[in-house]
């Protein structure tokens, strides 16, 4: 083998090598996820494809509004852990209450624009607990969310990150806030 092949050998194999490390990098800070169902609907629908920022909570806490994607204990059908996509309503400390079909966060009503009906369904009245946070869907109705025992408080190490793109559909490409 001459000098050249060998050459030009090692430069594909150093470019192969540089991809490896730059997507491994890559994907410790950012994580894609794709919407199953439509307990974000409005805000989010089922198929869209998002990009979260896993490195989001690494220096700061979750804050009211945010939309995250937490692991939960819940199964999906091959056995493995399912990861929801839900919106921060009560950080720790914070008193959430749901009553009348409104949601009160320490004592004010929260302006939620971005619910899909203007109804809030249960009856909750409870302090977060330090290091957790509340979440609810933006699809009301039919979210599993924090106000059920099967999902309940979401421990912050539970979160893998901050949904902060949207890149599917076309359409509707852009920061999500």
């Amino acid at each position: 083998m001459s000098e050249k092949v060998k050459k030009e050998i090692f430069e594909w194999i150093k470019v192969f090598a540089l991809a490896i490390v730059f997507a491994f990098l890559i994907t410790q800070f950012i994580k894609p996820t794709l919407v199953r169902g439509d307990s974000m609907y409005s805000t989010l629908e089922e198929g869209d494809y998002l990009i979260i920022n896993r490195m989001a909570y690494k220096f700061g806490d979750p804050q009211r509004g945010d939309i995250i994607v937490f692991e939960s204990d819940l199964q999906q059908d091959d056995g493995t852990s399912k990861d929801l996509v839900k919106r921060v309503i009560g950080v720790g400390g914070d008193t959430v209450k749901i009553e009348n079909s409104k949601v009160y966060v320490n004592g004010t009503e929260l302006d939620e624009p971005y619910i899909d009906e203007q109804i809030t369904e249960g009856n909750v009245d409870t302090v977060v607990p330090e290091g957790t946070v509340f979440v609810l869907g933006d699809n009301r109705d039919i979210s599993l969310d924090s106000r059920y025992e099967q999902v309940g408080f979401i421990n912050e190490s539970d979160i893998l990150g901050k949904v902060f793109v949207r890149l599917y559909p076309f359409n509707k490409i852009g920061l999500l806030e």
